[in-house]
């Protein structure tokens, strides 16, 4: 009786944790500065927010494979601007580092607010 009751106790115990999707919270932009806001502080800042809007927009599944196929679209919009220098991506922790020719850089996390990259207001030109 002891051991059923133990066995039904780790069931409930392993049943009752719930799936933690850690996407949906990295992506979500509830409390923060809105991003258009954000992008009118300076060219870098509106790079950053178009960069992570496209990382966003990318956003198709929940493997690993689909994950580093959403940076690699992120990181290849990126690289169509003068200012950067280069990109580095976290696929599984939802990031990407731009670092700029001015030498400022920028930790990038998807943003999912509907618009593109190519929206985001203070851009400067591509090359």
């Amino acid at each position: 009786m002891r051991r059923l009751l133990a066995c039904a106790l780790l069931v409930a115990g392993v049943a009752g944790c719930r799936d933690y999707d850690r996407y949906t919270y990295v992506s979500s932009q509830a409390g923060l500065l809105p991003a258009d806001s954000f992008a009118k502080y300076g060219p870098d800042q509106a790079i950053a927010t178009a960069v992570g809007r496209e990382y966003g927009k990318a956003h198709h599944g929940t493997s690993p494979e689909d994950y580093t196929k959403q940076a690699d679209v992120a990181v290849a919009y990126g690289k169509k601007f003068a200012q950067v220098k280069s990109i580095t991506a976290d696929p599984l922790g939802f990031r990407l580092v731009i670092s700029f020719v001015d030498g400022m850089s920028s930790q990038v996390s998807p943003i999912s607010d509907g618009k593109s990259g190519d929206e985001t207001v203070n851009l400067p030109k591509t090359r």
